[in-house]
């Protein structure tokens, strides 16, 4: 991102904080009609991705070039357009009514400058992703099958993108980043700049610093708590990683594992309730299904995800004698109990979203409650210089967020409108026979695919317009479809080839970005498995009763420890080939016998899982009780 100087900058500067205010506005005293919410939204962001963001290695740093401002100035005349006529749109008949020649010129100059947009903000494999797809519309016709699509004129296309509001750019992926993202965005800005993210890193160290193999579970804990507000898994990186990366490194961890732990971790955050980068909402717009109830199906899954990733550090730190960190180092529970106050939006943000109010009202709450805390610490002040660089921030994360958005809405306008997404669909059936696990296999691997080198949201909304009917014709409820490709979306964050969070990890600790990034798959690896989990036994969405949901979290506790040991040798002890090999393969049937109903739903089967834990709690408590008394002895 360009550091702009003189004029221009105090330009840009009123600019992002003006988006955020008006978005700030809107949550308070309620949004206006879609085109002009939306239009309002793109009209400030796409030219601040021109301003800001280079067009090559070789562009100016510290000033847009000439080409850069042309491109900010007419980006601003399509959602001018829309905003001004947008009574006499709100009367015509979609796809029925004809497109003016300026429409359809205005239309593709909006298309143009927004995969030009991506390429800058994101990265250029998005914006190649989605002229693949305004290629296919043009070939669609000559292709046969399932593939085939009527054609459609240069008017009917940049209709479909640009004029009407339930898809392409200013349809209701950009409404709901333009609404619920928008103002959470804010949110985490203002815990970014009152130091919350700072007590999340202090808060894990006092909980696990002077714990074996400490520092890595300093990143596990710290990334998971700042990862659900930030949204970007690179952005986690970078925050929380300058600071454990290097601690990691310096207590013993490998260079390739300490950035494996800290890209694993970060990319967890996404998939970690409250926020869940703001995931949630945009599937909570799309599915219809309240807030609330997906945030409670998701917590179950993260929690297991991270608690395999710390059995794995665990185990590393035991295996090869690693330390934690010095008493002198770790901050006191006294000043973490003091600065405390600080979780306290957090808190508020989750009760109001439980007792039914609207994430927008949730979100507001929590701005307001962090602006008030600061007053409570000199360092955290929100003086009107810091209030504006607040906002100014705001401003920033929205423009990739904002523009990304309005690409991923184009490629769901293009697959509703030609079809392709039940092509792929039946492609799909086709190849699995109708078989579910093959299906999500595929599903699976096109999930994958399809986020590479993709932020979360973007990344998850391209792949549900073309996974997700494949797995609803196969009988998948709708939240659990979209779970399990939203899983996969994320998960493609850290696996290879393109990894965009294992790059960033691997650029902090110095080891090879790919190695790396296997490394972090395999650390991630019980997320590959969460969602085959949750797709045949619904209690993993907490969807069951009591007795089913404590069973299947026993089990999966046991596959989780097992598969950690199997992976890195130890339990209690090092473990040889053989046991390692016992470890992998109790862990497996542990999975197996999770999907199974007719095991998990029997009686007797509950019945010895829950004696089983009872009995390794109370021999656990039998060896404290006993390692206290010897430590009393030799005292």
């Amino acid at each position: 991102m360009r550091e702009i100087k003189g004029w221009m900058k105090w330009l840009v500067s009123i600019c992002l904080v003006g988006v955020a205010l008006f978005h700030l506005y809107t949550a308070i005293f309620g949004v206006f009609q879609p085109r002009i919410q939306r239009g309002i939204h793109l009209m400030v962001l796409l030219p601040m991705a021109f301003l800001l963001y280079p067009a090559t290695k070789k562009s100016p740093k510290d000033r847009p070039s000439i080409f850069d401002t042309v491109f900010a100035l007419i980006s601003v005349v399509p959602p001018i357009y829309l905003m001004f006529m947008n009574n006499t749109l709100n009367m015509r008949l979609e796809m029925f009514d004809p497109v003016s020649p300026l429409q359809t010129i205005l239309g593709w100059i909006n298309i143009i400058l927004i995969i030009e947009a991506v390429r800058r903000t994101v990265v250029p494999a998005m914006a190649i992703l989605i002229s693949i797809f305004f290629v296919y519309i043009f070939t669609a016709p000559w292709m046969g099958g399932i593939f085939y699509s009527k054609p459609l004129a240069l008017g009917r296309i940049a209709e479909m993108n640009y004029l009407v509001t339930s898809d392409g750019i200013y349809g209701s992926i950009v409404g709901v980043t333009a609404t619920f993202v928008a103002v959470f965005v804010i949110f985490g800005a203002f815990m970014q700049n009152t130091k919350t993210g700072e007590y999340f890193t202090n808060l894990a160290v006092s909980l696990a610093g002077k714990s074996a193999g400490g520092p890595a579970k300093i990143a596990v804990i710290s990334s998971g708590l700042f990862g659900s507000i930030s949204g970007v898994a690179a952005a986690n990186v970078y925050a929380t990683g300058v600071f454990t990366i290097p601690l990691m490194k310096r207590l013993g961890y490998r260079s390739q594992f300490a950035g494996a732990v800290e890209s694993a971790a970060s990319t967890g955050g996404l998939l970690m309730p409250p926020i869940m980068g703001a995931g949630a909402f945009v599937m909570s717009e799309i599915t219809g299904i309240a807030y609330v109830h997906i945030i409670k199906a998701a917590l179950l899954g993260a929690i297991f995800y991270y608690v395999s990733i710390l059995l794995r550090v665990h185990f590393v730190a035991k295996k090869d004698g690693l330390v934690g960190m010095d008493k002198d180092e770790v901050i006191s529970t006294k000043q973490i109990l003091k600065d405390s106050y600080q979780l306290i939006p957090l808190i508020v943000l989750v009760i109001l979203l439980v007792i039914g109010y609207s994430p927008f009202i949730a979100a507001v709450y929590g701005i307001f409650s962090t602006f008030l805390l600061t007053f409570l610490n000199k360092e955290t002040m929100m003086t009107p210089a810091k209030l504006w660089n607040t906002f100014e921030l705001s401003g920033k994360n929205l423009i990739m967020l904002g523009v990304s958005c309005a690409g991923a809405g184009m490629v769901i306008s293009i697959v509703t409108n030609t079809g392709l997404a039940l092509g792929i669909a039946s492609v799909i059936q086709s190849w699995s026979g109708g078989v579910l696990l093959p299906a999500l296999m595929l599903i699976m691997i096109t999930s994958i695919l399809m986020g590479m080198g993709m932020p979360c949201t973007p990344a998850y909304i391209v792949a549900v317009t073309i996974g997700g009917p494949a797995l609803q014709a196969m009988g998948i409820d709708v939240l659990t479809a979209h779970l399990f490709v939203f899983y996969f979306a994320i998960l493609a964050e850290i696996t290879p080839p393109v990894s965009i969070a294992s790059y960033c990890g691997a650029a902090i600790a110095g080891s090879d970005p790919l190695k790396t990034g296997f490394e972090a798959m395999r650390m991630a690896i019980v997320g590959f498995i969460i969602p085959y989990i949750f797709v045949f036994n619904p209690a993993l969405m907490l969807n069951g009763s009591p007795l089913e949901v404590i069973t299947l979290i026993i089990v999966v506790m046991y596959a989780v420890v097992t598969l950690a040991s199997a992976f890195r040798g130890y339990l209690h002890r090092i473990l040889n080939k053989v046991e390692r090999a016992l470890m992998g393969l109790l862990a497996a049937a542990l999975i197996v016998v999770s999907c199974n109903l007719g095991i998990m739903h029997n009686m007797a089967f509950q019945i010895a899982i829950l004696a089983s834990a009872g009995l390794i709690v109370l021999l656990f408590v039998l060896a404290k009780i006993k390692l206290s008394k010897g430590t009393a002895i030799a005292a």
